[in-house]
């Protein structure tokens, strides 16, 4: 029941649902697990350390130690008394930082470029990804013009670099938004041994951008599996609660209380300007490039310019072995990145200069969601 339909609920409808299986592992059940990461044999002469440490790592995990480093919320939030886990206060200043570094209008003109193939030479496939080669050549664009800064965010490491991780929205925003947090509380969870999330270093990323592109491959006909996983993770930023002591942490009654009371729906990434280029071999580009630009527009954040919407075929219906190939020889495809680009860098610069960029963009919606 949305917030805004006058309607009082009861208190029992608030209960959150339950009955799904218990995921809890016994002790052996977990130690196997936990232990089954130190395969090579280089680990052999420390068995007996290991040992010790499952049993801390079991402790940890008997007792859901979620988040052992905490300290008191303090000042500006609801709660100042609360134990906040000093992970989220950490990224909240990192978001906070980056909101500030938008907002500076002296600063450069700030872009994020957005590599979403999981392909790179330096894992099993041995090859870099076209994304990246588009990429790149949608940088050069931007690199020319003055007091602009850009960040190439390489999905790609997900699957190649140590330690990166991009972990599953647990969706809580389905429970109640008040109940997601802006940034994303999920994680790190150390009981879980849910760590390495690579999220808290992306919202900057967004949060700081006055322009987006995102450059993706067709996996099956949808994004790749790292843009998705990236994507599920910003919804905390459409609507999120920027305040954890609110809730308490996780309690899904308390969060819809709040929402039943009337939820505001802050969009933290408002106002952005995006590209999205979209390529695959054989289905899907233009699925793709839709799915993508309704999500970002759902988000508030504003197309640059319909040259800033791409899907194409790179050699369609012809052998992947040769796929490189077919880019070196599409001068089209390039030039076609390369107007993108430039008409995503004109946006951010037209905005800043006090522009319009689009009709109607301060028009209030009558629904929030």
């Amino acid at each position: 029941m949305p917030a805004n339909s006058g309607e009082t609920p009861q208190a029992h409808d608030l209960e959150p649902r339950k009955g799904s299986p218990s995921p809890r592992l016994d002790e052996a059940e977990f130690k196997r697990r936990f232990l089954n990461q130190f395969q090579d044999r280089a680990y052999d002469p420390l068995s007996a350390e290991l040992g010790r440490i499952a049993d801390a790592a079991w402790d940890a995990y008997y007792n859901s130690r979620k988040s052992p480093k905490t300290r008191k919320a303090g000042p500006g939030f609801a709660d100042p008394d609360y134990d906040l886990a000093v992970d989220w206060l950490n990224a909240r200043d990192a978001v906070q930082a980056a909101a500030a570094r938008h907002e500076d209008t002296h600063g450069p003109r700030r872009f994020l470029l957005v590599s979403g193939s999981s392909r790179s030479e330096h894992t099993c496939p041995g090859e870099l990804s076209k994304s990246y080669r588009l990429v790149k050549v949608a940088e050069e664009v931007f690199r020319q013009s003055e007091n602009v800064s850009v960040e190439v965010l390489d999905l790609s490491r997900l699957a190649s670099e140590y330690g990166r991780h991009i972990h599953p929205c647990k969706a809580c925003f389905s429970t109640s938004p008040a109940l997601c947090h802006w940034p994303c509380s999920c994680y790190p969870n150390y009981s879980l041994g849910q760590v390495h999330d690579w999220m808290n270093e992306i919202y900057p990323l967004w949060v700081e951008a006055h322009g987006i592109m995102i450059i993706t491959p067709v996996n099956w006909y949808q994004v790749s599996s790292p843009v998705k996983l990236m994507m599920d993770r910003l919804v905390c930023a459409d609507g999120g609660n920027p305040d954890p002591t609110t809730t308490h942490g996780k309690h899904a009654k308390e969060a819809k209380e709040i929402e039943m009371r009337g939820w505001d729906y802050p969009r933290d990434l408002e106002g952005r300007l995006y590209s999205v280029i979209s390529h695959g071999d054989v289905e899907g580009a233009e699925n793709v490039r839709r799915s993508l630009s309704d999500w970002l527009r759902f988000m508030h954040l504003m197309p640059a310019g319909p040259l800033a919407e791409l899907d194409r075929y790179i050699g369609y219906w012809e052998p992947y072995a040769t796929s490189h190939e077919a880019l070196d020889r599409d001068q089209a495809m390039q030039e076609e990145v390369r107007n993108a680009a430039r008409t995503l860098l004109e946006a951010v610069l037209a905005k800043h200069a006090g522009h319009r960029i689009g009709a109607g963009a301060g028009l209030k919606e009558p629904r929030s969601k």
